[in-house]
């Protein structure tokens, strides 16, 4: 025997019929007078209230700005590539990743920049990534390349 074979032994307990004469006529449950008493009421929700304060948007709006819906670049500076990364290495942001200086956003690989804070004194390379005019300059001159 399983779960869904089991029957109960007893009848089931029929509902209460309310406001049809007898002993339990109109007025049943309901007690007397008012909004709650009458048949077919329209109780206010309260839903309503949160509603109307609300301010009143007019005209079409667009669910995602656009600057919201665009993947904004994850910043990293060059101080914290030289002393993370070895002299030669290549950096592209999978090596960021593996290295655990960026994570992915919500499954996808973000964009990567590169600021030009810090000092660099090994030669690096630079893929995929956007690089500042600074950082670009401060890798070039370590002997580095931006690619």
């Amino acid at each position: 025997m399983q779960l869904h074979q089991l029957k109960p032994v007893h009848k089931p307990k029929k509902p209460k019929r309310i406001g049809r004469g007898g002993k339990r006529g109109t007025y049943s449950g309901r007690g007397v007078k008012g909004q709650k008493a009458r048949a077919g009421r329209k109780m206010k929700p309260i839903i309503r209230e949160l509603i109307k304060k609300y301010p009143k948007l007019r005209g079409y709006r667009r669910r995602l700005n656009n600057r919201e819906k665009r993947l904004r670049a994850v910043i990293l500076n060059i101080g914290l590539l030289d002393k993370k990364f070895k002299a030669g290495e290549r950096i592209s942001p999978d090596r960021l990743i593996e290295k655990d200086l960026i994570s992915r956003i919500k499954g996808k690989m973000p964009a990567v920049k590169i600021l030009g804070r810090g000092k660099i004194g090994k030669p690096l390379t630079v893929e995929n990534c956007q690089v500042s005019e600074t950082a670009r300059r401060a890798i070039e001159k370590a002997g580095g390349k931006v690619i």
